[in-house]
This record gives C-alpha cells, structure tokens and sequence, in this order.
C-alpha cells in the first residue's frame, strides 16, 4: 500500500496509551458497554461490532477479566448510563483533518468541549461531513516484525481475507475491509500471531506535513487535549507527524 506509514502515528499514540492505562481502560469499556446494548447481545459470535471492540480491548491488554465484568455488566437490565455516539469534523492548524469521535452522556457539553479545543489551538470545527470524505474505514491490524518472515506473515493475511499488507520498518500492517476484521483478526490469532494496534479506523488519503514549528506544537496539545477528554473515543486525523526520536 503506497503513501505514509500509518505506524509513527500508532507509535505514538501507544505511547500515550501505555502512561495513561486506567483512562484507556474505561474508554475502552464504554465502548464494549455499547456494542452490548447497540447489538443487542453479548455474544461476539453474534455481534460483530462486540467482537471488533473486544479484538481492540486485548490488543490494548485490557485484562480478559475486566472484558468479561463489563459485557456482563453492560447485558443486565438497568445499566447505568446511556451513551450517545456522536462525531464531529474539522479542521486543526495549517489545515490538518481531524475526525473525533465521542460516546457522551451529554452532547452539550461534548460539543461545547470539542469546539473550545479546536478554538483554543488554531483550528476550527467544521460541519458533518467536511473533511470525512478524506478518509476511509478500514480494519488494521499491527504486529511487530521481530523477525517474522514478511512473506509468510503477507501470505497469511491474504488468506485470511485482508485487503492490503504493508511493512514498515519495526511493524507489519493488515488491512480489511470493515466488515471483515473481526474474521481476519480471528483467524490470523488462531494462528499465532499477536497484535500491538487492532481496530477499525478511519485512514486518510493523504497525509498532510507541517513545518511551522508554532503549528506543531499547537497541533500536538490540540490532539492531547481532544484525547485526554473523557467523552473522547478515538480521534482520526491526516497529519504526518514528526517521528519522536527526530523531536
């Protein structure tokens, strides 16, 4: 697959992850909480977008056992809070595309939060649908390389029903359409072969350099402050970054 590699965003992203784990967990939770009552059931095997959320909370190494608690929780009668799945678009600085999307219990102050974020760091949210048409969703699975052989890790993907394979220097990345990742994650798993980053995302076409250092370092706090947000699930954007070890 042509274009820039999709890993020193991951990278660094699974940086933040890893010194942020207890706030990972509960978002991530949120989400399994949804995918229970969204699919209306909590069996995976039934319910692909559990299944989707369940493959992304272990390659996160969310515990097994908190997975369970939640999924349990989330399928017995009076849950606690309903949460609403809302997305906004826009635009950070130099004109970075920026998708977020939310689970909130109150659109209004999301909405409000977002807007101020975007505001604060030189950016400006746009309507629905403003900078989405410069992505696609598609599953990616990441694994590291550590010395597995990249044709047989390819031809195994393949087979499994991905739609793209791309090595980078440190990982391999899988591609599947969206419907199929809980199948290629499954099977590529019964075989072995574990996963650092796995998910369905939004990939954009391009990607988009900065080099106005002022427009760096404000792209960097708007995209902290968007992730460190509670409401926040995931937030999509088309900025090649830096590689931190040039930072």
């Amino acid at each position: 697959m042509s274009g820039h590699s999709k890993w020193s965003t991951i990278k660094q992203k699974k940086a933040k992850i890893d010194g942020a784990r207890a706030k990972v967990f509960t978002k991530i939770g949120r989400e399994l909480a949804v995918a229970v009552r969204e699919g209306g059931s909590a069996d995976p095997s039934v319910n692909s977008k559990l299944r989707d959320c369940i493959a992304k909370a272990k390659a996160n190494n969310v515990p097994n056992e908190n997975i369970e608690r939640i999924i349990k929780k989330a399928s017995g009668e009076g849950d606690a809070a309903k949460y609403e799945a809302i997305t906004y678009e826009g635009y950070g600085p130099g004109g970075i595309a920026v998708i977020v999307e939310t689970l909130t219990d109150n659109r209004n102050r999301t909405a409000g939060d977002v807007r101020h974020y975007f505001d604060k760091f030189g950016g400006n949210m746009g309507t629905t649908g403003c900078v989405s048409f410069m992505f696609s969703k598609k599953g990616l699975l990441v694994m590291e390389k550590d010395g597995k052989n990249e044709d047989e890790v390819m031809e195994a993907a393949l087979e499994a029903g991905a739609s793209d394979f791309q090595a980078d220097e440190e990982v391999f990345e899988i591609f599947t359409e969206p419907e199929d990742f809980g199948a290629v994650n499954e099977d590529l798993s019964a075989k072995g072969y574990e996963f650092i980053s796995a998910e369905v995302a939004m990939i954009p076409a391009n990607y988009t350099a900065l080099a106005d250092e002022e427009q760096i370092t404000k792209m960097q706090r708007l995209l902290d402050m968007l992730e460190e947000n509670d409401d926040v699930q995931n937030v999509w954007h088309n900025w090649e970054m830096p590689d931190s070890d040039e930072e």
